[in-house]
Formats: C-alpha cells, sequence, structure tokens
C-alpha cells in the first residue's frame, strides 16, 4: 500500500527520536506502539479526522521521516513539529547538579513531545493509578485490543488504534472487570469519556488551567494530570507528584537519600519550568537509581473481586 502522507522533518538543533517519543508507549506490548527491527517507531493514532498509523525514522541527528497513512495522514503530518519537539524550548534550562549536567550534555536531542491527543495519553495515566506497570500495561492491551480498530495503512501485525471516547464510554463494567480495571479506574474513564470534547481543549490552555480543568474530573489528581501535560500537551516542568517511585529516584540519585514528595517537589524548585525535563534526562542518561527495600508490590487481580 503506498504512502499516503510523507514528512522529512529537518531541525536546526538534533533531535533523540526514540528517547523524545519513548514515553508515549504504554508498555512493552503496547497495541499502538511498535519498534521495528530497522530501528523505526510505528505507531497508531485516532486524529479528529480519522485514524493515522504512521512510521517515524531517524535518518540523522537533525533528520526524521515520517510515512502516514490512513484518513488521518495529513493531519498527523501537518502536527509533526509538536510531536517531535519542535517546539520544546530548553534554552532557559540551566540545571547545577554534575549529574543532570552531564545527562543534558550527552542528550541534546533529548525533547518533550507534544502529542496533542489527550484522550489517548489520559485513559492509559488512569488505568497506571495505584497499580503496577505489568497490571496496567495489560489493561491497556487488553481494552485496546478488544475495541480499538485495526490500525490502517501497512501497520505490523496486531497493532491498533486507540478507542474513540464515545467507544471508552459505552464499554461494559465486566470488560473492565475483565481486564483487571478496578471500579474507581473505570468509571474515572468512562467520566472523562463523557466530556472528551472539553478535556482534549486543554491543548489550547496554559499549563495551569489545563491542570485544573484535567483535575476537575473526579478521580484525575496531581500525578495523572501530570502523566497527560507531559505527552499530549509537551509541559516539560510537569512533575509526576504522587508517583510510587520517583521521589525516591530522584533522592538517591541526586542527593544518596531517599526523599518524599514534599522534599522533592521542594529540592526541584529552581529548575521551574524544567523539571520534568530533568527527570527525563536522567531517566535516560541510565543514571536514574533507587535500591531495592523489601519485597515487589503485590499485584492485585480485581477479576477476582
Amino acid at each position: 500500500m503506498g504512502v499516503e502522507a510523507e514528512l522529512v522533518h529537518e531541525s536546526g538543533r538534533p533531535i533523540d527520536l526514540a528517547g523524545t517519543i519513548g514515553p508515549l508507549r504504554h508498555g512493552p506490548a503496547d497495541p499502538c506502539h511498535r519498534v521495528a527491527a530497522d530501528g523505526s517507531t510505528w505507531r497508531a493514532s485516532l486524529m479528529p479526522t480519522g485514524p493515522v498509523t504512521y512510521r517515524l525514522s531517524q535518518l540523522d541527528r537533525h533528520r526524521v521521516r515520517c510515512q502516514a497513512w490512513g484518513a488521518g495522514a495529513s493531519e498527523l503530518i501537518a502536527g509533526l513539529d509538536d510531536l517531535l519537539g519542535e517546539n520544546d524550548d530548553s534554552s532557559t534550562f540551566a540545571p547545577q547538579h554534575p549529574k543532570i549536567v552531564e545527562a543534558h550534555r550527552r542528550h541534546t536531542g533529548l525533547r518533550i513531545p507534544r502529542s496533542g491527543r489527550v484522550m489517548e495519553s489520559l485513559v492509559p495515566a488512569i488505568l497506571e493509578q495505584k497499580v503496577t506497570g505489568q497490571e496496567a500495561f495489560r489493561a491497556w492491551r487488553v481494552l485496546v485490543g478488544k475495541f480499538g480498530d485495526r490500525a490502517p495503512g501497512p501497520a505490523p501485525a496486531g497493532m491498533r488504534v486507540p478507542p474513540s471516547a464515545d467507544v471508552w464510554r459505552m464499554v461494559p463494567s465486566w470488560e473492565f472487570h475483565r481486564a483487571g480495571v478496578d471500579p474507581a479506574r473505570s468509571r474515572t474513564v468512562v467520566t472523562a469519556a463523557k466530556i472528551a470534547r472539553q478535556l482534549e481543549g486543554c491543548v489550547a490552555l496554559g499549563p495551569v488551567d489545563a491542570e485544573r480543568r484535567l483535575r476537575a474530573v473526579p478521580g484525575i489528581g496531581i500525578w495523572t494530570a501530570a502523566e497527560v501535560a507531559q505527552r499530549a500537551l509537551g509541559n516539560a516542568d510537569a512533575l509526576s507528584v504522587g508517583d510510587y517511585h520517583l521521589a525516591g529516584v530522584v533522592g538517591w540519585t541526586l542527593v544518596g537519600r531517599p526523599m518524599d514528595d514534599d522534599e522533592m517537589v521542594s529540592y526541584l524548585e529552581p529548575l521551574r519550568p524544567h523539571r520534568h525535563r530533568a527527570v527525563r534526562l536522567l531517566e535516560i542518561s541510565g543514571q536514574a537509581f533507587k535500591p531495592r527495600f523489601g519485597p515487589r508490590i503485590t499485584i492485585q487481580d480485581h477479576r477476582t473481586h
């Protein structure tokens, strides 16, 4: 099948494709995201104009090729600058900690993406609330596999387009249950889907107003809003306060001891408006560290309750 839309994105500064769009993947078996053997990344999305499958390939440090198929292909291509973080401004980022300085020096191509697709970031973030990644990734895979449509074009086998808001709000409670999603999280997904139009409007708002709109939905707190802002809204400052691991990772990595959320927020305050950027640099550089104490979290099987 021929490519329906194609563009080679050329940038005046380096771009690390894998590091930039990596956070858009929700688990190693995400049916909307696939990394091919040749290093290219395939993704499926639902644009306002329709479904799209797109393939991103790093040509060199300054060029990325995007090939797209489906009704949403042209719209996806038109928003490629935002998706690849071309408008992400790190010019005022001036870290002092040696580990962050070194990570920033080594990973100049890391950017914060702005997908513009709020529900596509919000639903998996809700599924990831208060459970292990393994549980959440399975739920996303099962639900998208059942209720999403087949990705258009020559997508790798098994790829699916995320369900629309209309579909999410009609998913029966027992299907959430079978996917291991408890009533609180499934209720939040359905509630958000009912007002999806207003939530998608967050892309036109500033960071404060966007967070306020997201958190007005029962079941969406500071952590979930931050996870959406990092991916859909390109917010380089959105700190995932309330994350089970993050404060500990920041503490052990940067000061050699554990921190709680309040300490982390205070410690990273001088890095505004780049706190999330600093965290991503630690992650991608491989320096993020937290010693393991005690048993792992027990995975809750909500299907049996």
